[in-house]
């Protein structure tokens, strides 16, 4: 019974970086090959860079697309777009102080 409670700690601390830090990150991956995935042809979006602009085409081969900007289009892998405006800037807020 001595060697099962010498091990309890360490198998604590075990569970506890589990479920704080690979848990939680397993999940945002999940989360950015979903939105990845679900981009489509007109949606506005930033990239991680701050790339402002317009995906103009996208191609499933090599997972990338074409961003239209003001001054021509780009060629940008699908992981490097960090969010999408066009549901964003019309999503109704919920903030309001009375």
């Amino acid at each position: 019974m001595e060697g099962i409670s010498g091990f309890l700690p360490i198998i604590a601390m075990f569970a506890v970086v589990y479920f704080f830090m690979i848990a939680p990150q397993m999940k945002r991956a999940k989360q950015e090959k979903q939105f990845a995935a679900a981009l489509k042809r007109g949606d506005k979006v930033i990239t991680k860079s701050g790339l402002h602009g317009k995906i103009a085409d996208l191609n499933d081969k090599d997972n990338s697309c074409i961003i239209e900007t003001m001054s021509g289009k780009l060629k940008y892998d699908r992981s490097a777009i960090s969010m999408e405006m066009s549901k964003s800037l019309n999503k109704p807020t919920t903030d309001v102080k009375k």
